[in-house]
């Protein structure tokens, strides 16, 4: 994020406001203001001997999304990836971390659609950035090929967790 001025057309919001002749204004939607790397670990425990491994190391993936609002009105984002090989004697090969986030500004959206737009639509942004990070570090590990995350469903992610949410028992307080 820069400390520049918004531009004389943009609006208290941040929202620009359309020129005469240009018709009506844009519908619902996002900008990506920043996007950052914030947390990359990469782990080769058994350097030099994993790169020699013969087969395909099983994997071990996890996805996972979170999103918050700031008080400046803005929205953090952040998509944590995490990959796990293992070989066939279940000796770790590689392991990679990566937490990658982004500062979105949403404009004209309904309440209703925050949590949806902010789980599925800006990961799908985020990822192909997120991808690339976690190919250039296995790659600079020293795995040919380097391992590319497949793509991500995240609309099926957050269907089956609000599903999760929805089935799991109220808790009762306690006195």
């Amino acid at each position: 994020m820069t400390d520049a001025t918004a531009p004389a057309d943009t609006a208290a919001n941040g929202q620009t406001e359309p020129m005469e002749g240009q018709g009506q204004p844009a519908g619902p939607g996002f900008r990506i203001l920043a996007q950052y790397v914030r947390d990359l670990s990469f782990e080769n425990p058994r350097a030099p001997e994993s790169l020699r491994i013969d087969g395909k190391p099983a994997i071990d993936m996890g996805v996972e999304m979170n999103a918050a609002g700031r008080p400046d009105g803005l929205f953090e984002v952040d998509l944590k990836l995490s990959v796990k090989a293992t070989g066939d004697d279940k000796n770790a090969v590689f392991h990679v971390e990566l937490v990658y986030g982004g500062l979105f500004a949403l404009s004209g959206v309904s309440p209703q659609d925050i949590e949806p737009l902010l789980l599925i639509e800006c990961p799908r942004y985020l990822f192909p950035f997120a991808r690339q990070i976690i190919a250039q570090a296995t790659s600079d590990g020293g795995f040919y090929p380097p391992f590319m995350v497949d793509p991500i469903d995240f609309a099926a992610i957050y269907v089956a967790r609000q599903q999760q949410i929805a089935a799991a028992p109220a808790e009762t307080g306690q006195a």
